[in-house]
């Protein structure tokens, strides 16, 4: 069975598709554990980004994951643990 990783560079791809970035904002830099707000997402762009994760990776994130993915980090491992679990 093939497993795949959800990737910072995965979920920075992601951001700049769907909602692009902030001038002022490095995404390129270690961003893992920087809130989303402070990189500029608010609550549409995360909607939207875990809306193209889903499409994008077949998976199905919990409802509540966007909502409690403070950071990259966590958002990260939401995604990887939906691999562990199909």
């Amino acid at each position: 069975m093939a497993t795949h990783e959800f990737t910072i560079d995965d979920l920075r791809r992601i951001l700049l598709e769907g909602a692009g970035a902030e001038e002022d904002v490095d995404l390129d830099g270690d961003i893992l554990d920087v809130p989303f707000e402070a990189l500029g997402y608010e609550s549409l762009a995360l909607l939207e980004t875990g809306s193209r994760i889903e499409r994008e990776y077949g998976i199905t994130l919990d409802e509540d994951a966007l909502g409690v993915a403070g950071t990259p980090r966590v958002l990260i491992a939401a995604v990887n643990l939906q691999f562990v679990s199909a």
